[in-house]
């Protein structure tokens, strides 16, 4: 199982980014995908996740309207889009698979890359 993540950058306040999580070894299509972050000091947390059956989506309340996450099931890959980026963006961020099948939790971890936010 790998989870890839791509499009981590330096970028000025008020600019965009595309995060791209690559991911091979398991039923892309099964599983929830999400985003999450980590800033320095700071606990790891959900910025946005994508359901596994239907597609919907929800959001962090502070990246609601400014942050939006997809998926292409052909190209096993879930997309952060970021608008509008604050200084308080600034973290790792990690692209996370989750499921749950048979009572049992299955999960995997990209190895995160990192926004930096800043003029």
């Amino acid at each position: 199982v790998q989870l890839v993540e791509s499009g981590g950058d330096w970028v000025q306040p008020g600019g965009s980014l595309r995060l791209s999580c690559a991911a091979s070894g398991f039923t892309f299509s099964s599983y929830d995908m999400s985003w999450y972050r980590q800033a320095p000091g700071k606990e790891r947390v959900l910025v946005a996740r994508i359901i596994s059956a239907g597609g919907s989506t929800n959001y962090a309340d502070s990246m609601k309207g400014r942050f939006t996450i997809s998926r292409d099931i052909a190209k096993n890959t879930v997309y952060l889009q970021m608008n509008s980026l604050k200084p308080e963006d600034t973290a790792v961020y990690y692209c996370n698979a989750a499921r749950l099948r048979l009572g049992k939790k299955y999960t995997y971890w990209g190895q995160g890359t990192q926004v930096t936010v800043s003029s």
